[in-house]
């Protein structure tokens, strides 16, 4: 905001509740940009300072139910003031006001009303009244809530022809705002609609690009894995090949479960040619030479005896009489 030309502190730091006290601030012209952004603020001080007017774009401040422009240097009301038909305060003491714009009758609200000190056109000045007390001031407001858009005629002694050529065109003029402001909204909508197609298309290219992505990570994948079984297969194979020369080699084996058993088979016959040794020793050598077992032994070991030598005889007979 305008401070003697240069920038003061911001509105939201003096901002108390729902009250916005930017009174004895030095103030050229109103910060309206910055006040409709604080819409929380309905309560409203602008006395003290060096506002000589209202731009017109002050009047679309339509959430201020108290405004107070007390001593300031005033000299007129933007025409369209009656714009704020919230507005329920109205202090506009000690200021250079001579007349009120024809919108003011709009003010349906208005309770309180202070025109005091103001050099008013005669007729206004009496219908506002002195307003030296409460009682006086919301009187103001209510005498001022009286007059129509005929009897307007009173602010500034005008015919009421022109008074309703006035209000043709502020109805007119309410009209284009209201077509700028619809055009407005239909821009933005417009605006919106565009970012959230924009906005759905990225989406759209980034889930491609990733389904791409995913796909060529899965082919690499396949591509590795078949790669990683042919060199398993082909060393497999050279593993074969290479066992084989030497299996071919070797001389074949009997089967090893033939040996196992000619060897007890042998085993077998040794253990028991070893107890029949055994036996006729014991038999021959020791005291049991005269027992019933040993007899038989002995008789049984000489007939084996007698028998080998005459088959000894005989084959020497034999081989005799081959040689002659």
């Amino acid at each position: 905001m305008s401070r003697g030309g240069g920038k003061g502190p911001s509105l939201k730091d003096k901002l108390d509740g729902n009250e916005l006290d930017l009174s004895l601030c030095d103030l050229n012209e109103v910060p309206v940009r910055e006040l409709a952004a604080l819409p929380k603020a309905t309560i409203l001080d602008l006395s003290c300072n060096n506002l000589i007017s209202l731009p017109s774009d002050f009047c679309s401040l339509m959430h201020l139910v108290k405004l107070d422009l007390s001593k300031n240097r005033l000299q007129q009301l933007p025409l369209d003031f009656g714009r704020l038909v919230n507005l329920q305060h109205l202090d506009l003491l000690n200021n250079r006001l001579v007349t009120l714009p024809v919108s003011f009758a709009q003010l349906k609200n208005l309770k309180w009303l202070d025109l005091k000190d103001n050099p008013l056109d005669p007729v206004l000045a009496k219908v506002a009244g002195d307003c030296l007390d409460e009682k006086q001031c919301k009187q103001a407001a209510v005498k001022l809530q009286r007059f129509t858009w005929e009897g307007a005629a009173l602010f500034r002694a005008i015919p009421v022809e022109v008074l309703q050529h006035m209000k043709a065109i502020q109805s007119e003029q309410d009209r284009q705002r209201q077509r700028k402001l619809q055009a407005e909204r239909e821009m933005e909508k417009k605006r919106e609609a565009e970012q959230r197609a924009k906005e759905a298309q990225e989406r759209e290219l980034r889930k491609r690009e990733k389904a791409e992505e995913k796909e060529r990570r899965r082919r690499e994948y396949d591509a590795q894995k078949a790669a990683k079984q042919e060199m398993e297969k082909k060393t497999k194979k050279e593993n074969v090949q290479t066992r084989k020369p030497a299996s071919s080699s070797r001389p074949p084996q009997p089967p090893r479960h033939k040996h196992s058993w000619s060897r007890s088979v042998l085993r077998v016959l040794l253990f028991v040619l070893l107890c029949v040794l055994c036996t006729l020793a014991a038999c021959k050598l020791t005291e049991l030479q005269h027992q019933p077992l040993c007899i038989s032994v002995n008789t049984l070991y000489e007939d084996v005896l007698a028998a080998l030598q005459n088959h000894k005889t005989l084959q020497n007979m034999l081989q005799q009489n081959s040689q002659q």
